[in-house]
């Protein structure tokens, strides 16, 4: 039998440290971005009797393990027990402990005991004791940021949220962070008849239900085609354009005929509103850029900005590159970094202003909460780097090199617009609204970063 203890300070009393472990969204939050774990079931919570059934892995080779909580002590402390899985044992005792002054420490205690036994520690143990502190450090990182932004609103009352896009990259990590805050979170889910906590709409029939948006705090407006699954044919581009303006124009006018509108607004825009500026830095008060990505940019800017005419605060998230293994533009750099056949693309020279899913996630808390911000704010990392530079600091924190670029020829090729306006032409921009704002990074420089994303 091995144990593996892991204590982190908080900056909330244990009683609210225990709610947020409590509350739907928090699992989800706590699971590593470079893991590859889905959630099967969940029943029962964290009361006795409670289990939770999780697929580890990639299929043909994954592995399902249910873990059943044993104890519970409301404030203070539950356990978890494996009932079928991976390991021949397996306890895990969160515990949770006042430390004075608002304060508390999270005491999270594994005992284990790998299969075949003394032969399985001697082969597997110090890679499971690796696993098991690089997963510790990124869950109590999570919970400890994740409670810093919810701590200052605990007094105040939960926001009740409305969401599209939000099975997407940033829409579910937005949606599992207010959940385990205590909020309301309503999805707007299109193809299907829409269960508990959701609503239905079709941005294409112009359809939506009205009734659950009576009522809310904000909208968070996220959904819109895929612009790098394909090449940008005519038909494509014309599909691009439609899904956000369509859906903006469907949601500001069902907000704005309502008896009780939200507040806030915030429909997503990109940062290639700015379009081609070479080693140009941009702020919000920059002018747009020409291309296509600029012209869909700002018609759906466009799109949402009569919201305000209601009375509605509306801001334009103008999302830099999300990082995160999960998706986006990291999951799709990862396997060629990863056999070292990576590396900076065409020149390397052009911008790639990124920010970490989660400071994404954070500036979008920030928008709904500070009511003086309004308009266009970039949501990128404070300091926009080059191509190149992001190359070799991926190279570094996967231990690879980073020596085979990728012409700007090849590039046309494979990618054609495309692959000129997202790789090619990227701007650099600064986030002058969310600094002047009093936004806190969570990961503003891009080493430490990528190292927290990756689990390196």
């Amino acid at each position: 039998m091995a144990s593996f203890v892991a204590r982190s300070a908080m900056p909330v009393e244990a009683l609210e440290l225990d709610r947020w472990h409590e509350r739907p969204g928090s699992f989800e939050r706590l699971i590593p971005p470079w893991s590859r774990v889905a959630i099967l079931e969940r029943t029962r919570g964290l009361d006795v009797g409670g289990r939770i059934v999780l697929r580890i892995g990639r299929f043909p080779l994954s592995v399902l393990w249910t873990a059943e909580h044993t104890a519970r002590d409301r404030g203070r402390r539950f356990v978890d027990t494996q009932v079928s899985g991976p390991f021949a044992r397996w306890v895990h005792e969160h515990v949770f402990e006042d430390a004075g002054g608002g304060t508390s420490v999270l005491s999270d205690r594994v005992d284990y005991a790998l299969p075949a036994g003394g032969v399985g520690a001697v082969l597997g143990g110090k890679r499971i004791r690796r696993a098991l502190d690089r997963a510790f450090t990124h869950r109590h990182r999570v919970t400890r940021e994740d409670l810093s932004r919810h701590a200052p609103f605990l007094t105040a009352p939960p926001l009740r949220v409305a969401v599209t896009g939000a099975t997407g990259l940033v829409g579910s990590a937005l949606c599992a962070f207010l959940l385990a805050g205590g909020h309301e979170v309503i999805r707007l889910v299109r193809g299907r008849p829409a269960a508990t906590g959701e609503a239905a709409w079709d941005p294409l029939r112009g359809t939506i239900d009205r009734d659950r948006l009576e009522g809310l705090d904000a909208v968070v407006h996220l959904a819109g085609e895929n612009i790098a699954s394909g090449r940008w044919t005519r038909r494509r581009k014309a599909r691009i354009l439609a899904s956000r303006t369509l859906g903006t124009e469907l949601i500001v006018r069902t907000l704005a005929a309502l008896a009780h509108p939200p507040e806030t607004l915030v429909s997503a825009s990109a940062i290639g509103i700015y379009g081609a500026t070479g080693r140009l830095v941009v702020d919000e008060s920059s002018p747009p850029g020409t291309g296509f990505l600029s012209e869909v940019s700002r018609a759906w800017e466009a799109a949402a900005a009569p919201a305000a005419a209601a009375g509605i605060r509306v801001v334009a998230l103008r999302l830099g590159i999300v990082l995160s293994p999960r998706g986006g533009a990291l999951g799709k750099m990862l396997p060629a970094f990863r056999l070292a056949l990576g590396g900076p693309i065409g020149s390397g020279g052009q911008g790639f202003s990124w920010v970490a899913l989660d400071d994404a996630v954070y500036a979008i808390h920030h928008v709904i909460r500070s009511r003086g911000v309004a308009g266009p704010v970039n949501v990128v990392a404070p300091e926009p780097v080059g191509q190149r530079e992001f190359a070799r600091a991926l190279g570094i924190a996967l231990g690879r090199p980073a020596l085979f670029p990728l012409p700007r020829a090849m590039v046309w090729a494979v990618f054609g617009q495309l692959g000129e306006e997202t790789l090619l032409a990227s701007p650099y921009v600064s986030p002058g609204v969310l600094a002047r704002s009093g936004f806190v990074w969570s990961a503003p420089e891009l080493d430490a970063a990528l190292a927290s994303l990756l689990g390196s």
